[in-house]
């Protein structure tokens, strides 16, 4: 696995991301301009019109990491609009996507997330689920900010984007749930944006305030955690909406909204997600002492296959398992592992 080490200004940050990434953000602008056309019935001009859309409400609420952006661009000898337009990928694949065209090519998530105090310890988990042939283009990512009050950053991403699964160096960390919802607005922080705030932020607090004072552009659940617990973030383009630990210092969540949503239109989209919410639910409901080893084994867990905790891509069942992290907040540390835990190709420890 690809790992690169970012540092500077934000301009240098993105830099020295483009120029050791380049190989693999061609191959995410490749993966989602296949993605945009079959699921939005978008061409890649198209697609970088409704990037340029949110050009100007970023200079505002994220002027560094546009910065960052034209960094990558640069380093990597791409158009900044291509860049820009993997930045917003999710709001255009989970946002403008043609329903005309039928549920069949829409794109298809999977990913479930843990958030668990136990006792003194915080963990943050997930499978990230997503089409296999993005998984190539997967790196970890780490970025300092010298000179800055900003925490250092460890995550996974895909290359090319600057916000995504991971944690720093003060112990707060996110995990990501795909949410198929209409409605969009540009003046709000795209979700990988909204990552990265998370991920900037020195607690839990203060990256919800944060996300919730910005507001996001359009859905998505981000899973808060830090030293003292978890909380869910469910976002839509009209609201944030906080889901707090249940009694057994749980958040677990996959990808459907579970508050009130009466006011957003979600489509039906994955019959797996109730399925999955209640099965993370009832693997974690009869163990009080968990470790990073029997949180592995959770995610492991097949029943409902291939549309299980840990996905296999089989017939229209499109996505898989590319990914599994397992954070310790208390110890700032992870354990990350690539493929399907089941049959992993690599696991990689980061630590602050």
């Amino acid at each position: 696995m690809l790992e690169i080490r970012c540092t500077g200004t934000p301009y240098e940050i993105g830099f020295t991301h483009g120029r050791l990434a380049k190989e693999k953000i061609d191959g995410s602008i490749s993966f989602y301009a296949q993605l945009f056309q079959e699921s939005c019935s978008m061409g890649w001009a198209d697609v970088l019109q409704e990037a340029s859309k949110y050009l100007e409400p970023l200079k505002k609420i994220a002027p560094r990491h546009l910065i960052e952006i034209n960094g990558i661009a640069d380093g990597a000898g791409i158009p900044f609009l291509d860049i820009l337009a993997l930045n917003v990928r999710s709001e255009i694949a989970f946002g403008l996507f043609d329903a005309s065209r039928g549920l069949k090519d829409v794109p298809s998530d999977g990913c479930t997330s843990l958030g668990w105090l136990a006792g003194s310890r915080s963990f943050l988990c997930q499978n990230w689920d997503w089409r296999v042939e993005q998984g190539p283009n997967l790196i970890i990512c780490y970025i300092s900010h010298p000179g800055l009050d900003i925490p250092d950053i460890a995550m996974v991403t895909e290359a090319g984007i600057v916000g995504k699964i991971g944690f720093n160096s003060k112990g707060v960390g996110c995990c990501l749930n795909a949410i198929r919802c209409r409605g969009l607005d540009q003046s709000k922080l795209p979700i990988h944006f909204a990552l990265r705030t998370v991920l900037e932020s020195k607690s839990r607090t203060e990256a919800i305030q944060r996300v919730r004072s910005l507001g996001v552009a359009g859905g998505g659940h981000i899973l808060v955690g830090d030293t003292t617990g978890s909380t869910g973030l469910e976002c839509t383009s009209l609201w944030v909406r906080e889901l707090p630990m249940d009694e057994k210092g749980r958040v677990c969540h996959t990808n459907h909204l579970i508050l009130d949503k009466s006011d957003i239109d979600e489509p039906p989209w994955l019959e797996d997600s109730p399925v999955r919410l209640a099965r993370i639910r009832e693997l974690t409901s009869s163990n009080s002492e968990p470790t990073l080893d029997t949180l592995f084994d959770i995610f492991k867990d097949t029943q409902g296959y291939p549309a299980s905790i840990n996905r296999k891509q089989h017939d229209s069942s499109k996505p898989e398992t590319l990914f599994s992290i397992l954070m310790d907040l208390t110890s700032r540390n992870a354990q990350v592992t690539f493929g399907r835990p089941t049959e992993y190709s690599e696991r990689v420890l980061l630590a602050f």
